[in-house]
């Protein structure tokens, strides 16, 4: 089901970074996400929406300052469409349920899937698997 709000509502739970990155298309700086070198075992989900996108077995060091994935946990929960924005031929890539944006997709990444998702860390929350959080208590 879709997450659709008028972009009002959306400014209203969204914080000015958050609104930029994810309503306008905006791009947080390289080597300044929250997530970029977070290695906790779990999930990211949408920061608008809470729609899971990415597990952090597919997270990798691309090197490029953004998170970045090899696959997401299902296609059917992201959208890929066409960005020629700025002079470039890009791939962006939104959270299908509220249509955010997340950041693009590269054909560059590590095998299985050859796909590089290079992600803004503001677009995503993370959720850390349950038994990781009871590891750490421990």
């Amino acid at each position: 089901m879709k997450a659709i709000k008028s972009e009002e509502e959306w400014k209203e739970i969204l914080s000015s970074e958050e609104f930029h990155v994810l309503r306008e298309k905006g791009t947080e700086p390289a080597f300044t996400g929250k997530y970029l070198k977070n290695k906790k075992k779990g999930t990211y989900v949408c920061a608008g929406c809470g729609s899971k996108l990415f597990s952090s077995d597919t997270k990798f060091d691309s090197g490029t300052g953004w998170p970045s994935f090899w696959a997401p946990v299902s296609k059917d929960n992201i959208e890929e469409k066409p960005d020629n924005r700025f002079g470039m031929r890009r791939t962006e890539v939104l959270c299908k349920k509220c249509g955010g944006h997340l950041g693009h997709v590269f054909n560059d990444g590590p095998k299985p899937t050859g796909q590089r998702f290079c992600l803004n860390s503001i677009s995503l929350s993370f959720k850390e698997n349950e038994d990781s959080v009871e590891k750490s208590k421990k």
